[in-house]
């Protein structure tokens, strides 16, 4: 399975761009009132993207044996994975006022971001590591 690293990071790197996107689309459209934004075709193809992305991610783990809990690394993108996902559903369906799902869909953005500066820092600390 190691000679297709390349391919499943490429798989796991889109899809991440994917779902982000995705994600961005239907908290604008909340936002906006938009009645369709959590239409079941969308809702379906935001758990397909993850799916495939989870997929890619558990591959890459057992390629190059780096694992969450014993690589501080990956232990804090799991951490802010499930920050976002939280922060999510809370911007997309259970925020009850405007206020609060605003909140929790600039708090999710933020969470990404953080998952981004980790997964290129290979540093727990993403943007705020010491510089090496």
């Amino acid at each position: 399975m190691a000679h297709y690293y390349l391919w499943i990071k490429f798989v796991h790197v889109s899809a991440i761009s994917a779902s982000f996107a995705l994600f961005v689309l239907r908290g604008i459209l909340h936002l906006l009132g938009w009645p369709h934004a959590s239409h079941w075709s969308i809702r379906f193809l935001s758990y397909t993207i993850d799916t495939v992305l989870l997929t890619a991610a558990l591959m890459l783990i057992t390629i190059l044996h780096q694992y969450p809990l014993v690589h501080a690394w990956l232990t804090a993108k799991v951490v802010l994975l499930l920050a976002y996902i939280v922060l999510g559903s809370f911007a997309l369906k259970r925020a009850t006022t405007q206020r609060w799902r605003v909140l929790a869909f600039t708090g999710a953005c933020l969470c990404f971001g953080m998952i981004y500066s980790v997964a290129r820092a290979h540093h727990w600390l993403g943007w705020f590591a010491p510089y090496q």
